[in-house]
């Protein structure tokens, strides 16, 4: 797992913004990617997948939840079709369920804000 990537999102769960773009994340967790570029854009939503993976098996909120994309407020279908695997409900109602992405995204800054869970999960 990509533990640069996971600290950025906790850092922006803990943080005034709350939400990051996949360009400012490359950007702020060095990771030199180019998002115009089909092969590494899937390379960065796999490490994202990854962290989320282990977060929901952890029992933990899922961070990919902060990550949009730039200049909209909502994910791409990639974080609705993990949803999917991860047993959330089918990707296509949860992407048109705005309640849902906002619920995992409170779930996620209420978790992360708490002290102990950040100081006993960081």
């Amino acid at each position: 797992m990509n533990t640069r990537v996971r600290k950025k999102l906790i850092q922006v769960a803990r943080g005034r913004a709350h939400l990051m773009s996949f360009q400012n994340l490359i950007l702020e967790a060095e990771l030199g990617l180019n998002l115009e570029n089909s092969y590494e854009k899937s390379q960065l939503n796999e490490v994202i997948d990854e962290i989320s993976e282990a977060e929901h098996a952890a029992g933990r909120p899922l961070l990919s939840s902060l990550v949009r994309i730039k200049g909209r407020q909502n994910q791409g279908d990639s974080f609705f079709k993990l949803c999917e695997r991860l047993g959330y409900g089918d990707w296509k109602s949860l992407k048109r369920d705005q309640e849902f992405l906002e619920k995992q995204r409170e779930t996620c800054r209420e978790f992360w804000q708490n002290s102990t869970n950040f100081s006993s999960y960081l």
